[in-house]
């Protein structure tokens, strides 16, 4: 089967899911949607504006390049 061919069955089959989806069950999609945010009271992993120390990861050949640079 050519290349034209395969094209033209993909878009036929992605035609069909776009437009002839049939009936939508709001009701799930509400109740799915409504379970999946996110507990308010559970906290944060990003609580404020505190960054991460970074520290750690600086090599020492990085600042001893900065000292020769000056």
């Amino acid at each position: 089967m050519g290349r034209g061919r395969q094209k033209a069955k993909q878009a036929k089959v992605a035609r069909e899911l776009k437009y002839n989806s049939g009936s939508t069950d709001f009701e799930a999609l509400q109740a799915e949607l409504s379970s999946a945010r996110p507990n308010p009271d559970a906290g944060s992993d990003f609580e404020g504006d505190v960054e991460p120390d970074y520290s750690a990861w600086i090599d020492d050949e990085d600042e001893d390049e900065e000292d020769e640079d000056q």
